[in-house]
């Protein structure tokens, strides 16, 4: 199952939103600090709600040790960004991909972009619009992954 990685969040609401969307998939959330907020912060509990307990939730002290981590694990890196070229949806994704977020306000480190396998960007037709929040990109991203890895519940009724 794809991990959804977030890299140096600031806004406490933004991560509880995306713990929300993981307790809901069932995937993993890994935290890269420094965060901008405690993870005690009530506007992150808030927004989280009473997922909390759902949410497989792993903090790494700093992005080196989370790289150690990942190594030892394996998988591909994807960084989602909106200095790429290339759409999410081109590419091919595999369970054991880690769809890595940056701050909302840099993104991710350009030196960290480097060792990804793919940066991929969630294209916007206005230029005046950079990108879109950073809950709503992560949600974006993985059910993109999930979606073609055939991990959506297909018993919904299906759209005529």
């Amino acid at each position: 199952m794809p991990k959804i990685v977030l890299v140096n969040p600031e806004i406490p609401p933004n991560t509880g939103n995306i713990a929300r969307t993981c307790a809901a998939t069932a995937t993993e959330l890994h935290l890269v600090e420094p965060l901008g907020f405690e993870l005690s912060d009530r506007y992150l509990k808030r927004a989280g709600l009473d997922y909390w307990p759902h949410v497989n939730l792993q903090v790494h002290p700093s992005l080196e040790s989370f790289c150690d981590y990942q190594q030892a694990i394996g998988g591909r890196l994807i960084g989602f960004t909106t200095k790429s070229s290339y759409s999410y949806v081109e590419i091919k994704y595999q369970v054991d991909d880690w769809l890595l977020f940056g701050s909302e306000s840099q993104g991710l480190p350009a030196s960290f972009l480097e060792t990804c396998t793919y940066r991929a960007k969630i294209p916007m037709p206005h230029d005046s619009v950079r990108s879109l929040n950073l809950s709503v990109s992560a949600a974006v991203g993985l059910f993109e992954a999930l979606r073609q890895l055939g991990q959506l519940d297909s018993s919904a009724p299906k759209a005529t």
